[in-house]
């Protein structure tokens, strides 16, 4: 059992990923449903689960007033002249298909970083926690953040390319390529969770 892992599933909230949400039609949406990356990241969590790797789900949120949104950020700032990422709605929710249980973590958010100013690192050092699998959207934000900081977090680091999304797929690739520098590019397929494991454990 490779109970040393996590897996982090980055911002597949409603509001982002959810084919009835904002970006249903645009945004995100087209290119989520084309590359099957709903599918492909339930596979992942299955695999995950059967190989006893803890899931993290990484959730941006705002209080309903928008407290803790960043006045010098355009990402939420925009996000906050829509009526995004407003915690306790429908659009912070997972998404069905990727759905937590009661034994999975759920990590808030106020920044692009899952690790900054969050509860992940106190979490993964409770847990022994060395080889942090993630995917999500977008690979460009919340992926790449995760793959950064990982990394210099000396946190062996996988990043599941098919789970992933950009805006577009230009952004996507540039973005893997810059990632396979610092981490290990797996797809949902290819993954065993046991990366990285000596032999016999």
């Amino acid at each position: 059992m490779s109970s040393n892992a996590m897996f982090l599933v980055c911002d597949m909230i409603n509001d982002l990923v959810h084919e009835d949400g904002p970006n249903g039609k645009k945004g995100y949406g087209p290119i989520l449903a084309r590359r099957n990356v709903l599918g492909n990241t339930a596979d992942a969590i299955g695999k995950a689960r059967a190989a006893g790797v803890k899931i993290g789900y990484v959730r941006v949120g705002f209080s309903q007033d928008y407290r803790e949104c960043p006045p010098t950020s355009r990402i939420f700032q925009g996000a906050k002249k829509a009526g995004l990422f407003k915690l306790g709605t429908w659009g912070t929710e997972v998404h069905p298909t990727l759905a937590p249980t009661p034994a999975d973590y759920d990590i808030i958010k106020h920044r692009v970083s899952p690790f900054y100013g969050t509860t992940l690192e106190p979490i993964l050092r409770a847990n022994g926690i060395q080889r942090l699998y993630v995917c999500g959207v977008s690979t460009s934000g919340a992926v790449l953040s995760a793959a950064k900081d990982g990394h210099d977090r000396d946190y062996d680091v996988f990043v599941l390319e098919d789970c992933c999304a950009a805006l577009t797929d230009e952004q996507h690739q540039g973005v893997i390529d810059q990632m396979n520098r610092m981490t290990t590019i797996l797809t949902s397929k290819e993954v065993t969770f046991t990366e990285g494991v000596p032999s016999g454990r």
